[in-house]
């Protein structure tokens, strides 16, 4: 490995199929290819479940849990099979977060102003606010609303980061010493665990910020 970060790069030459990798979510949950419900399904539609009931506590717009889910699901699929050896991990780049996040942004903004326009206005003050700090609180609330697709895509990216490049320095750090590389081999092992478990985690969080941000509207 010539570089710490050459595992994030997306071009590894004239016929690089790195993103790809993203098309692995129509491989991973063969329906049809089940007469019986296996062991993963049942995970899979008490994952739904659960989630389902949890988004309709937020949300009162039909359809949304639907997106929602699904993107939840295509995240996590993308940050569990980046784990895998010689995999690219498309969820480590901001590109493929921004894609997910600007577009449905953007989406209910639209759907707000255009349609409910008076409730957008009144998001812009909380109530209570003293007159002197209305204009303030105007700027503050626009700006954080400008940044939320930002904050949710560099969120993903990070955290998925974070955790390969640690396990790249520590990997091209391994010694010659048996002791030393058993050491090495625990540490790794619970790594991975707690990389599966970011994974799980920030999927879950970039759908339910999704959702408190879509619920205001």
């Amino acid at each position: 490995m010539t570089n710490l970060f050459s595992t994030f790069d997306p071009c590894t030459g004239s016929m690089s199929l790195n993103w790809i990798s993203i098309m692995s979510t129509m491989i991973i949950l063969p329906l049809k290819f089940w007469s019986l419900p296996n062991k993963q399904m049942i995970l899979l539609n008490k994952t739904i479940y659960i989630l389902n009931k949890e988004i309709k506590m937020l949300m009162k717009y039909k359809g949304t849990s639907l997106m929602l889910i699904t993107i939840f699901l295509l995240i996590l699929i993308n940050n569990i099979m980046g784990l895998v050896p010689y995999i690219f991990t498309s969820s480590s780049h901001l590109i493929y977060s921004l894609t997910l996040a600007l577009p449905m942004w953007s989406g209910m903004m639209l759907y707000g102003w255009m349609n409910k326009t008076n409730k957008m206005f009144t998001h812009m003050v909380p109530t209570g606010t003293p007159k002197m700090l209305m204009p303030f609180m105007v700027v503050i609330e626009t700006i954080s609303n400008l940044i939320r697709p930002g904050s949710l895509a560099v969120r993903l990216t990070a955290n998925m980061i974070a955790g390969h490049l640690l396990m790249s320095l520590l990997g091209s750090n391994c010694s010659s010493n048996t002791m030393i590389l058993l050491a090495s081999m625990v540490i790794f092992v619970t790594l991975m665990m707690f990389e599966t478990a970011v994974a799980m985690i920030q999927a879950y969080v970039f759908m339910t910020l999704s959702t408190l941000y879509s619920s205001e509207i």
